[in-house]
């Protein structure tokens, strides 16, 4: 309804309107952490009456004519990144840079130079679709993008391959880890705590969790696998990193954080002001940090989600010292099945993020008690 300002409210029932539609009555859905920089006021476009939500799954409920793989009733996860299937950029397995799913693409195409794929519940930017904190939905190119699940698996198993998993996995992928690598996450926030975990899946030799908040540093060490765990409130990062891989740096520096990290000192203060008075729309601390603490020839891995331009971006180190970016929206698509059949061998079980089991109707405190990281919040799972 407004910035810090959600409600729940009766809306008309999703229709099919397209033959490639299907309509998913949502048996879960989540607050993600790129929720609060809609409900903090930091993403553009956002309009009165928009419905919240990429992270849901549900039960078909009715497809249009051209849906042949999905059946009313199959149980279904749904990307977050809507995806055709047919342009180039989906043949290639880049989902997430789809050409055709964004009917607003003139409006990143603006602040971005090329559109963006759509997405749900994220802003006009992304095309405007209603999201799936609802009861229902509806899902394009559903003959594509949802994937039925098997029914031995919770819906806490299965969820958050819509988003946070694969984003946490591509992350980790990003930055080409062999078993000698040291690995620094910046962000014990879910997307983080699955970027440790799946850079301990690939078998990294060192993982360090990065975050100012002792239950998330601890869940980063006891369930996701983090070998070491820096509280930036109370140590100094550059110096702690330096010590632990040699002089060196880490080999990889992943920034789950993005547009609204925290920090301390001139910095922060000088990020923050721009950010309130919208002269910039991200606060890039973390990248900036990861940029400076990652070893020469290191890749910086991005998945922290960021708006538009950034003031002070270190440039000159990133060139002199010869170090690769890898950032993007996730291709879920492409991550979904290999990390299913993961869970279904026992090699993960995605459930320990969860924290809260919340009803739809009491969204609005959820995002209250997220947005101010109340009660060792990590991750809120809604049902209707």
């Amino acid at each position: 309804m407004g910035k810090k300002d959600v409600s729940v409210e009766r809306v008309p029932d999703p229709q099919i309107l397209n033959a490639r539609d299907a309509i998913i009555r949502v048996t879960a859905t989540t607050i993600c952490g790129s929720d609060l920089h809609l409900y903090n006021g930091y993403m553009p476009t956002m309009q009165k009456g928009d419905i919240l939500g990429h992270e849901f799954m549900g039960e078909v409920m009715e497809v249009g004519r051209g849906v042949k793989n999905l059946k009313v009733g199959d149980r279904v996860v749904v990307p977050f990144c809507i995806a055709c299937g047919n342009c180039e950029s989906c043949e290639l397995g880049n989902f997430a840079a789809c050409e055709n799913s964004n009917p607003n693409g003139y409006m990143p195409e603006k602040l971005m130079g090329h559109a963006t794929c759509g997405a749900f519940g994220y802003s006009h930017l992304t095309g405007g679709f209603a999201g799936g904190q609802a009861e229902y939905v509806r899902v394009p190119f559903a003959d594509f993008g949802p994937m039925k699940v098997p029914s031995n698996l919770t819906d806490e198993q299965v969820l958050f391959l819509t988003d946070i998993f694969p984003t946490g996995y591509m992350g980790a992928e990003f930055c080409e880890i062999t078993p000698r690598k040291v690995i620094a996450v910046w962000g014990a926030g879910p997307v983080g705590q699955f970027a440790i975990a799946s850079a301990r899946m690939l078998g990294a030799e060192r993982i360090i969790a990065i975050d100012r908040f002792p239950y998330r540093l601890k869940m980063a060490a006891e369930k996701a696998g983090a070998t070491d765990v820096i509280n930036y409130e109370e140590q100094d990062v550059q110096e702690v990193l330096r010590d632990l891989t040699a002089g060196r740096g880490p080999d990889g520096c992943i920034d789950a954080v993005g547009m609204e990290a925290h920090g301390h000192g001139i910095q922060f203060a000088h990020d923050k002001a721009k950010q309130m008075a919208k002269i910039q729309l991200d606060r890039p601390l973390a990248v900036r940090e990861a940029i400076l603490a990652c070893r020469s020839a290191g890749i910086v891995s991005i998945l922290g989600v960021y708006a538009g331009y950034m003031d002070k971006f270190p440039i000159g180190p990133l060139m002199n010292r010869g170090i690769t970016i890898k950032t993007g929206q996730c291709h879920v698509h492409r991550y979904m099945k290999p990390l299913l059949e993961r869970i279904e061998r026992g090699e993960i079980d995605p459930s320990f993020v969860v924290s809260h089991q919340m009803n739809l109707n009491d969204a609005a405190k959820g995002y209250d008690m997220f947005n101010h990281k109340q009660d060792e919040v990590m991750k809120i799972v809604l049902r209707s």
